[in-house]
Protein backbone atom coordinates (compact mmCIF):
# COMPACT_ATOMS: atom_id res chain seq x y z
CA UNK A 1 0.00 0.00 0.00
CA UNK A 2 1.14 3.15 -1.20
CA UNK A 3 0.89 6.45 0.93
CA UNK A 4 -2.88 7.36 -0.83
CA UNK A 5 -3.95 3.71 0.05
CA UNK A 6 -3.01 5.30 3.82
CA UNK A 7 -4.41 7.98 4.03
CA UNK A 8 -7.62 6.82 2.77
CA UNK A 9 -7.97 3.93 4.95
CA UNK A 10 -6.69 6.34 7.64
CA UNK A 11 -9.89 8.35 6.90
CA UNK A 12 -11.70 5.10 6.79
CA UNK A 13 -10.82 4.00 10.21
CA UNK A 14 -12.02 7.57 11.20
CA UNK A 15 -15.33 6.86 9.46
CA UNK A 16 -15.56 3.28 11.76
CA UNK A 17 -14.77 4.77 14.59
CA UNK A 18 -17.60 7.12 14.60
CA UNK A 19 -19.60 5.24 14.02
CA UNK A 20 -18.93 2.57 16.60
CA UNK A 21 -19.03 5.35 18.91
CA UNK A 22 -22.47 5.92 18.43
CA UNK A 23 -23.51 1.96 18.36
CA UNK A 24 -22.12 1.75 21.66
CA UNK A 25 -24.42 4.36 22.99
CA UNK A 26 -26.97 3.63 21.27
CA UNK A 27 -30.24 1.43 22.46
CA UNK A 28 -32.11 -1.36 21.03
CA UNK A 29 -35.32 0.23 18.84
CA UNK A 30 -38.58 -0.97 17.64
CA UNK A 31 -37.25 -0.69 14.25
CA UNK A 32 -34.19 -2.67 15.27
CA UNK A 33 -36.11 -5.45 16.70
CA UNK A 34 -38.26 -5.27 13.30
CA UNK A 35 -35.37 -5.42 11.22
CA UNK A 36 -33.69 -8.60 13.31
CA UNK A 37 -37.28 -10.53 13.76
CA UNK A 38 -38.05 -10.24 9.82
CA UNK A 39 -34.38 -10.54 8.30
CA UNK A 40 -34.01 -14.28 10.22
CA UNK A 41 -37.85 -15.21 9.05
CA UNK A 42 -36.39 -14.29 5.82
CA UNK A 43 -33.40 -16.99 6.52
CA UNK A 44 -34.73 -19.13 8.67
CA UNK A 45 -38.45 -19.97 8.91
CA UNK A 46 -39.67 -17.68 5.47
CA UNK A 47 -43.34 -18.82 5.81
CA UNK A 48 -44.38 -17.75 9.52
CA UNK A 49 -47.91 -16.81 8.02
CA UNK A 50 -50.23 -18.30 5.50
CA UNK A 51 -49.81 -16.16 2.48
CA UNK A 52 -47.16 -14.14 4.06
CA UNK A 53 -43.39 -13.64 3.09
CA UNK A 54 -42.67 -12.42 6.68
CA UNK A 55 -44.47 -11.69 9.34
CA UNK A 56 -44.01 -8.19 8.48
CA UNK A 57 -46.75 -9.20 5.79
CA UNK A 58 -45.01 -9.38 1.79
CA UNK A 59 -42.44 -6.17 2.27
CA UNK A 60 -44.13 -4.88 -0.46
CA UNK A 61 -43.45 -1.26 0.59
CA UNK A 62 -39.74 -2.02 1.83
CA UNK A 63 -36.88 -3.47 0.25
CA UNK A 64 -35.69 -7.13 1.32
CA UNK A 65 -31.87 -6.27 1.53
CA UNK A 66 -31.79 -4.52 4.80
CA UNK A 67 -33.79 -7.46 6.01
CA UNK A 68 -31.64 -9.70 5.08
CA UNK A 69 -28.51 -7.90 6.06
CA UNK A 70 -29.81 -7.27 9.24
CA UNK A 71 -30.76 -11.02 10.11
CA UNK A 72 -27.83 -12.91 8.95
CA UNK A 73 -25.67 -12.11 11.46
CA UNK A 74 -27.88 -13.00 14.17
CA UNK A 75 -29.00 -16.22 12.03
CA UNK A 76 -24.99 -17.19 11.84
CA UNK A 77 -24.53 -16.66 15.73
CA UNK A 78 -27.16 -19.19 16.09
CA UNK A 79 -25.98 -21.44 13.87
CA UNK A 80 -22.76 -21.43 15.48
CA UNK A 81 -24.28 -21.69 18.86
CA UNK A 82 -25.81 -25.14 17.76
CA UNK A 83 -22.90 -26.30 16.09
CA UNK A 84 -20.97 -25.53 19.05
CA UNK A 85 -23.81 -27.17 21.35
CA UNK A 86 -23.49 -30.49 19.69
CA UNK A 87 -20.45 -31.14 20.65
CA UNK A 88 -21.14 -31.30 23.37
CA UNK A 89 -22.42 -34.91 25.05
CA UNK A 90 -25.65 -35.77 25.52
CA UNK A 91 -26.56 -34.75 28.99
CA UNK A 92 -24.71 -31.36 28.98
CA UNK A 93 -26.18 -29.78 26.08
CA UNK A 94 -27.79 -26.42 26.50
CA UNK A 95 -30.39 -26.02 24.02
CA UNK A 96 -31.39 -29.63 23.58
CA UNK A 97 -35.14 -28.42 23.63
CA UNK A 98 -34.14 -25.06 24.47
CA UNK A 99 -35.29 -21.92 22.98
CA UNK A 100 -32.65 -22.20 20.07
CA UNK A 101 -34.40 -25.21 18.16
CA UNK A 102 -37.92 -23.00 19.08
CA UNK A 103 -39.62 -20.43 17.33
CA UNK A 104 -37.29 -17.51 15.49
CA UNK A 105 -37.58 -15.04 17.91
CA UNK A 106 -37.60 -17.06 21.21
CA UNK A 107 -33.71 -17.26 20.93
CA UNK A 108 -33.26 -13.08 21.21
CA UNK A 109 -31.98 -13.54 24.94
CA UNK A 110 -29.77 -16.47 24.17
CA UNK A 111 -27.48 -14.51 21.34
CA UNK A 112 -24.93 -11.76 22.42
CA UNK A 113 -24.01 -8.66 21.24
CA UNK A 114 -27.04 -8.40 19.21
CA UNK A 115 -26.62 -4.58 19.02
CA UNK A 116 -23.63 -4.70 17.24
CA UNK A 117 -24.60 -7.74 15.22
CA UNK A 118 -27.43 -5.72 13.79
CA UNK A 119 -25.77 -2.28 13.23
CA UNK A 120 -22.35 -3.16 12.44
CA UNK A 121 -23.38 -4.72 8.88
CA UNK A 122 -24.85 -1.52 7.55
CA UNK A 123 -21.60 0.26 8.87
CA UNK A 124 -19.67 -2.36 6.48
CA UNK A 125 -21.27 -1.04 3.41
CA UNK A 126 -20.95 2.86 4.22
CA UNK A 127 -17.21 1.75 4.51
CA UNK A 128 -17.79 -0.45 1.15
CA UNK A 129 -19.30 2.78 -0.09
CA UNK A 130 -16.65 5.13 1.06
CA UNK A 131 -13.90 3.28 -0.50
CA UNK A 132 -15.61 3.02 -3.75
CA UNK A 133 -16.27 6.61 -3.62
CA UNK A 134 -12.60 7.16 -2.79
CA UNK A 135 -11.22 4.66 -6.00
CA UNK A 136 -13.73 6.34 -8.19
CA UNK A 137 -12.71 10.08 -7.42
CA UNK A 138 -9.06 9.52 -7.36
CA UNK A 139 -9.40 7.58 -10.97
CA UNK A 140 -10.72 10.33 -12.24
CA UNK A 141 -9.89 13.78 -10.50
CA UNK A 142 -6.68 12.03 -9.04
CA UNK A 143 -5.32 11.97 -5.42
CA UNK A 144 -6.35 15.63 -4.14
CA UNK A 145 -9.91 14.98 -5.95
CA UNK A 146 -10.41 11.24 -4.17
CA UNK A 147 -8.92 12.80 -0.73
CA UNK A 148 -11.34 15.65 -0.91
CA UNK A 149 -14.23 13.42 -1.74
CA UNK A 150 -13.43 10.62 0.29
CA UNK A 151 -13.71 13.38 3.60
CA UNK A 152 -16.09 15.27 3.47
CA UNK A 153 -18.30 11.92 3.31
CA UNK A 154 -16.42 10.41 6.26
CA UNK A 155 -17.87 13.27 8.06
CA UNK A 156 -20.96 14.09 6.84
CA UNK A 157 -23.29 13.76 9.86
CA UNK A 158 -26.21 12.11 7.63
CA UNK A 159 -24.05 9.75 6.45
CA UNK A 160 -23.22 8.77 9.96
CA UNK A 161 -26.51 8.62 11.25
CA UNK A 162 -28.06 6.41 8.56
CA UNK A 163 -24.99 3.85 8.71
CA UNK A 164 -25.64 3.20 12.13
CA UNK A 165 -28.96 1.89 12.05
CA UNK A 166 -30.71 -0.54 10.02
CA UNK A 167 -32.62 0.87 6.29
CA UNK A 168 -32.44 0.00 3.14
CA UNK A 169 -31.28 3.62 2.59
CA UNK A 170 -27.85 2.84 2.96
CA UNK A 171 -27.99 -0.23 0.69
CA UNK A 172 -29.68 1.62 -1.76
CA UNK A 173 -27.53 4.36 -1.62
CA UNK A 174 -24.55 1.92 -2.38
CA UNK A 175 -26.21 -0.04 -5.24
CA UNK A 176 -27.37 2.96 -6.94
CA UNK A 177 -23.49 4.40 -6.64
CA UNK A 178 -22.16 1.37 -7.84
CA UNK A 179 -24.99 0.74 -10.59
CA UNK A 180 -24.01 3.96 -12.36
CA UNK A 181 -20.41 4.06 -12.22
CA UNK A 182 -20.52 0.02 -13.36
CA UNK A 183 -22.79 1.15 -16.20
CA UNK A 184 -19.96 3.50 -17.15
CA UNK A 185 -17.26 0.96 -16.87
CA UNK A 186 -19.42 -1.31 -19.29
CA UNK A 187 -19.64 1.83 -21.72
CA UNK A 188 -15.83 1.69 -21.45
CA UNK A 189 -14.98 -1.88 -21.82
CA UNK A 190 -16.97 -1.78 -25.17
CA UNK A 191 -14.49 -0.27 -26.44
CA UNK A 192 -12.47 -2.68 -26.25
CA UNK A 193 -11.86 -6.64 -27.19
CA UNK A 194 -15.49 -8.21 -26.23
CA UNK A 195 -14.02 -10.82 -23.92
CA UNK A 196 -14.00 -8.08 -21.19
CA UNK A 197 -17.40 -7.10 -21.57
CA UNK A 198 -18.42 -10.70 -19.76
CA UNK A 199 -17.35 -9.36 -16.16
CA UNK A 200 -18.65 -5.99 -16.35
CA UNK A 201 -21.92 -7.08 -17.44
CA UNK A 202 -21.96 -9.74 -14.93
CA UNK A 203 -21.24 -7.21 -12.30
CA UNK A 204 -23.97 -4.61 -13.73
CA UNK A 205 -26.52 -7.47 -13.03
CA UNK A 206 -25.51 -7.70 -9.84
CA UNK A 207 -25.77 -4.23 -9.07
CA UNK A 208 -28.94 -3.57 -10.62
CA UNK A 209 -30.38 -6.50 -8.58
CA UNK A 210 -28.91 -5.74 -5.33
CA UNK A 211 -29.84 -2.21 -6.11
CA UNK A 212 -33.59 -3.00 -6.72
CA UNK A 213 -33.76 -5.39 -3.39
CA UNK A 214 -32.90 -2.31 -1.63
CA UNK A 215 -35.40 0.44 -3.29
CA UNK A 216 -37.13 -0.58 -6.44
CA UNK A 217 -37.27 3.64 -7.17
CA UNK A 218 -33.10 3.59 -7.13
CA UNK A 219 -33.07 1.07 -9.16
CA UNK A 220 -35.54 2.55 -11.51
CA UNK A 221 -33.23 5.92 -11.02
CA UNK A 222 -29.96 4.47 -11.83
CA UNK A 223 -31.31 2.32 -15.04
CA UNK A 224 -32.29 5.34 -16.46
CA UNK A 225 -28.86 7.09 -15.89
CA UNK A 226 -27.16 4.04 -16.93
CA UNK A 227 -28.99 4.47 -20.89
CA UNK A 228 -27.84 7.86 -20.81
CA UNK A 229 -24.53 7.60 -19.80
CA UNK A 230 -23.69 4.55 -21.76
CA UNK A 231 -25.62 6.15 -24.66
CA UNK A 232 -23.10 8.91 -24.22
CA UNK A 233 -19.77 6.78 -23.67
CA UNK A 234 -20.30 4.28 -25.97
CA UNK A 235 -20.16 5.80 -29.88
CA UNK A 236 -19.27 3.63 -32.17
CA UNK A 237 -20.84 0.47 -30.38
CA UNK A 238 -23.86 2.42 -28.64
CA UNK A 239 -26.38 -0.56 -30.96
CA UNK A 240 -24.93 -2.72 -28.01
CA UNK A 241 -26.12 -0.97 -25.18
CA UNK A 242 -29.81 -1.60 -25.30
CA UNK A 243 -29.03 -5.29 -25.83
CA UNK A 244 -26.35 -4.77 -22.84
CA UNK A 245 -29.02 -3.35 -20.50
CA UNK A 246 -32.05 -5.90 -21.50
CA UNK A 247 -30.02 -8.52 -20.57
CA UNK A 248 -28.96 -6.67 -17.65
CA UNK A 249 -31.98 -6.09 -16.24
CA UNK A 250 -33.57 -9.50 -17.16
CA UNK A 251 -31.15 -10.84 -15.09
CA UNK A 252 -31.46 -8.42 -12.00
CA UNK A 253 -34.74 -9.98 -12.16
CA UNK A 254 -33.98 -12.91 -11.18
CA UNK A 255 -31.65 -11.54 -8.25
CA UNK A 256 -34.33 -9.96 -6.99
CA UNK A 257 -36.08 -12.70 -7.46
CA UNK A 258 -33.93 -15.08 -5.45
CA UNK A 259 -34.70 -12.14 -2.26
CA UNK A 260 -37.77 -13.43 -2.33
CA UNK A 261 -36.49 -17.25 -1.82
CA UNK A 262 -38.49 -17.49 -5.35
CA UNK A 263 -41.83 -17.34 -3.99
CA UNK A 264 -43.65 -15.90 -6.78
CA UNK A 265 -46.58 -14.67 -4.53
CA UNK A 266 -44.44 -12.30 -2.49
CA UNK A 267 -42.11 -11.27 -5.67
CA UNK A 268 -45.42 -10.36 -7.49
CA UNK A 269 -45.90 -7.54 -4.80
CA UNK A 270 -42.86 -6.05 -5.93
CA UNK A 271 -44.57 -4.49 -9.12
CA UNK A 272 -47.92 -3.79 -6.84
CA UNK A 273 -46.86 -2.35 -3.78
CA UNK A 274 -45.91 1.37 -5.04
CA UNK A 275 -42.85 1.50 -3.87
CA UNK A 276 -41.25 3.62 -6.40
CA UNK A 277 -44.49 5.91 -6.63
CA UNK A 278 -42.14 9.31 -6.50
CA UNK A 279 -43.06 13.30 -6.60
CA UNK A 280 -40.72 16.06 -6.42
CA UNK A 281 -39.89 18.15 -3.68
CA UNK A 282 -37.13 21.03 -2.71
CA UNK A 283 -38.08 20.42 0.62
CA UNK A 284 -35.14 17.71 1.57
CA UNK A 285 -32.54 19.92 -0.33
CA UNK A 286 -33.45 22.70 1.75
CA UNK A 287 -33.30 20.91 4.73
CA UNK A 288 -29.68 19.48 3.80
CA UNK A 289 -28.45 22.58 2.91
CA UNK A 290 -29.45 24.38 5.90
CA UNK A 291 -28.32 22.20 8.62
CA UNK A 292 -26.01 23.97 10.81
CA UNK A 293 -24.05 20.66 10.98
CA UNK A 294 -23.56 20.54 7.36
CA UNK A 295 -22.23 24.12 6.80
CA UNK A 296 -19.08 23.36 5.65
CA UNK A 297 -20.05 21.16 3.00
CA UNK A 298 -22.86 23.44 1.82
CA UNK A 299 -19.94 26.14 0.96
CA UNK A 300 -18.15 23.83 -0.51
CA UNK A 301 -20.83 23.31 -2.88
CA UNK A 302 -21.91 26.97 -3.35
CA UNK A 303 -17.58 27.65 -4.45
CA UNK A 304 -17.88 24.15 -6.52
CA UNK A 305 -21.37 25.37 -8.49
CA UNK A 306 -19.75 29.06 -9.18
CA UNK A 307 -16.58 27.62 -10.36
CA UNK A 308 -18.46 25.59 -12.70
CA UNK A 309 -20.59 27.83 -14.21
CA UNK A 310 -17.36 30.43 -14.62
CA UNK A 311 -14.23 27.98 -14.70
CA UNK A 312 -14.22 26.16 -18.43
CA UNK A 313 -12.14 23.85 -17.60
CA UNK A 314 -14.25 22.11 -15.38
CA UNK A 315 -17.12 21.40 -17.19
CA UNK A 316 -16.88 18.42 -18.30
CA UNK A 317 -18.13 14.84 -17.93
CA UNK A 318 -16.24 13.69 -15.31
CA UNK A 319 -17.70 16.48 -13.11
CA UNK A 320 -21.04 16.81 -15.18
CA UNK A 321 -22.36 13.30 -14.57
CA UNK A 322 -22.38 12.88 -10.65
CA UNK A 323 -23.78 16.55 -10.72
CA UNK A 324 -26.62 15.47 -12.64
CA UNK A 325 -27.38 12.84 -10.52
CA UNK A 326 -27.61 14.54 -7.54
CA UNK A 327 -29.69 17.05 -9.20
CA UNK A 328 -31.86 14.30 -10.18
CA UNK A 329 -32.31 12.55 -6.69
CA UNK A 330 -32.38 15.39 -4.68
CA UNK A 331 -35.70 16.80 -5.22
CA UNK A 332 -37.30 13.04 -5.46
CA UNK A 333 -39.46 12.46 -2.82
CA UNK A 334 -41.37 8.94 -2.41
CA UNK A 335 -45.18 9.35 -1.91
CA UNK A 336 -45.79 5.49 -1.24
CA UNK A 337 -43.10 4.53 0.78
CA UNK A 338 -40.60 6.25 3.81
CA UNK A 339 -37.17 6.37 1.71
CA UNK A 340 -34.64 9.46 1.62
CA UNK A 341 -33.45 9.72 -2.33
CA UNK A 342 -31.70 13.02 -0.99
CA UNK A 343 -29.47 10.52 0.61
CA UNK A 344 -28.41 8.35 -2.39
CA UNK A 345 -27.05 11.90 -3.62
CA UNK A 346 -25.14 12.58 -1.61
CA UNK A 347 -21.79 10.02 -2.81
CA UNK A 348 -22.96 11.76 -6.15
CA UNK A 349 -22.25 15.09 -4.50
CA UNK A 350 -19.21 14.80 -3.13
CA UNK A 351 -17.43 13.11 -6.38
CA UNK A 352 -18.61 16.43 -8.09
CA UNK A 353 -17.24 18.61 -5.22
CA UNK A 354 -13.92 16.48 -5.36
CA UNK A 355 -13.77 16.67 -9.12
CA UNK A 356 -14.29 20.32 -9.32
CA UNK A 357 -11.92 20.98 -6.18
CA UNK A 358 -9.09 19.01 -7.82
CA UNK A 359 -9.83 21.12 -10.98
CA UNK A 360 -9.23 24.50 -9.44
CA UNK A 361 -6.44 23.55 -7.67
CA UNK A 362 -4.39 22.83 -10.84
CA UNK A 363 -4.64 26.16 -11.53
CA UNK A 364 -2.21 29.34 -10.70
CA UNK A 365 -5.00 30.03 -7.62
CA UNK A 366 -3.64 26.71 -5.97
CA UNK A 367 -2.46 28.26 -2.89
CA UNK A 368 -5.76 30.00 -2.49
CA UNK A 369 -8.02 26.62 -2.54
CA UNK A 370 -5.42 24.81 -0.79
CA UNK A 371 -6.35 26.39 2.09
CA UNK A 372 -9.85 26.87 1.67
CA UNK A 373 -10.05 23.22 1.08
CA UNK A 374 -8.11 22.59 4.18
CA UNK A 375 -10.56 25.29 6.24
CA UNK A 376 -13.77 23.00 4.64
CA UNK A 377 -12.52 20.14 5.81
CA UNK A 378 -11.61 20.97 9.47
CA UNK A 379 -14.40 22.70 10.01
CA UNK A 380 -16.64 19.83 8.54
CA UNK A 381 -15.17 17.22 10.84
CA UNK A 382 -15.46 19.27 13.43
CA UNK A 383 -19.00 19.68 13.15
CA UNK A 384 -19.45 15.95 12.43
CA UNK A 385 -18.02 15.00 15.99
CA UNK A 386 -20.19 17.95 17.84
CA UNK A 387 -23.09 16.37 17.08
CA UNK A 388 -22.28 12.81 17.33
CA UNK A 389 -23.95 12.70 20.48
CA UNK A 390 -26.89 13.83 19.43
CA UNK A 391 -26.95 11.36 16.50
CA UNK A 392 -26.86 8.56 19.39
CA UNK A 393 -29.91 9.89 20.54
CA UNK A 394 -31.64 10.32 16.94
CA UNK A 395 -30.75 6.70 15.35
Amino acid sequence: MGWPQRLAALLLLLFLAQCTWVISRQQLSTDDYRFARCGREMWENPSPLAGYFTSCGNLNGDGTFGYRVAGLPLTAQRLVLLAVDKLRSPENRLYASGSLNGSTWEARHELSSVKFLLHLPFVLFALWLGAGLWWVARRLFGNEGGFFALALYCFCPEIVRYSVSPNNDVLAMWGLYGLVYTAMGVAHAMQGPRHKWRPRIALLIIALGLTAAAHLLAAMVGFVAAVIFMMYLAERRRSYVMQTLIFSAVGSLFVLFAFYAFRLQAFSYVFTGGSARFWFSLLPMKIFFTQPANAAITIAFFVAAVLFVGVPRCRYFGNTAPLLMAMALFPLVTTQTVARPWLWALPFLFTFLGGVFADILETRYRKLFLTLTGLILVTQAALCITVLNSISRQS
